[in-house]
């Protein structure tokens, strides 16, 4: 549902659609088929020489370079909505218009909104994101390591809620979890081992499993430096096996990482994860086990 401004004209916020996972695999011609990138939600809104930039839960983004980009565009107000990839440089990929020039445009068909993106000057990072014509997208996205694609059926409006006209098919599964504690680095790494890492079952916090694979040295040092800031004395997860007994340190759960994997073992645990990135725009207590 969208928040008005005090005003009319365009809404201080309108909350973004997300999309429903699926694991089937198909194409057809009632859906248009996109890359999924693997970032952070970012809404940007302008009016007049004023720009605004909004994670999906509507916290603040401080990015100069796309902030500066959509100011330059020639419109009086608009409202985008895209990706922007982890380091926060590499582009803003944008995908829809929710509105455009006075008139709100998300009950237009989707090919429709598309257009009207494609009017517009983009210069860098924005970035336009592209259609998928693949007989079968998602083994494009397997091969050139990318999340996944997204399926978005013909004629759609743009929908404040998690809606079926936006499919998303994953490569791997993907999904955020929360820090609470980690392993001793060996040999010659440093920082840390792994990450151990868990999510919320009602009022327990469940392990879920460690996750070694996915850092560089920065970033090791960075979490770690993060990570001895909020430790405990003991364990913070309630429910689960497999904890480590020897070199493993407890933190509040307070990060939220984003993690890759391939699947669930029978066990509750991830199979073969890796680190994806680290959230800052999510709340640590919304993060739940999801299902397909």
């Amino acid at each position: 549902m969208a928040t008005h401004a005090t005003e009319p004209g365009m809404p201080d916020w309108i909350e973004p659609m997300a999309a429903t996972l699926t694991q089937d695999r198909f194409v057809g011609p009632d859906w248009l088929f996109e890359r999924k990138f693997d970032g952070i939600r970012l809404l940007t809104y302008k009016r007049g020489a004023d720009v605004r930039l909004y994670s999906r839960n509507r916290l603040p983004q401080q990015v100069p370079g796309i902030a500066n980009a959509v100011a330059m565009l020639p419109v009086d107000d608009i409202i985008l909505d895209g990706e922007m990839t982890w380091d926060g440089h590499s582009g803003y990929h944008v995908f829809d218009v929710l509105w455009l020039d006075g008139r709100d445009v998300r009950d237009l068909p989707l090919e429709e909104r598309r257009a009207r993106l494609q009017q517009l000057p983009f210069t860098e990072p924005l970035r336009r994101v592209d259609l998928l014509e693949d007989d079968e997208p998602w083994e494009r996205a397997r091969r050139k390591g990318w999340e996944g694609v997204i399926a978005k059926r013909r004629g759609s409006p743009y929908e404040s809620r998690r809606s079926k006209h936006w499919l998303k098919m994953k490569c791997e599964a993907a999904q955020e979890f929360v820090v609470g504690g980690f392993t001793d680095p060996q040999g010659a790494r440093v920082g840390l081992g792994a990450l151990l890492v868990g999510y919320y079952e009602d009022t327990d916090f469940v392990f879920a499993g460690k996750i070694g694979t996915g850092f560089d040295t920065k970033l090791l040092l960075d979490l770690r430096a993060r990570l001895d800031a909020i430790a405990l004395p003991v364990p913070p997860f309630t429910k689960g096996t497999g904890l480590p007994r020897k070199g493993a340190h407890w933190v509040k759960p307070e990060i939220v990482v984003q993690i890759g994997f391939i699947e669930w073992t029978g066990h509750g645990k991830l199979r073969h994860p890796r680190l994806l990135g680290v959230r800052f725009d999510k709340d640590p207590r919304e993060v739940v086990r999801e299902l397909p």
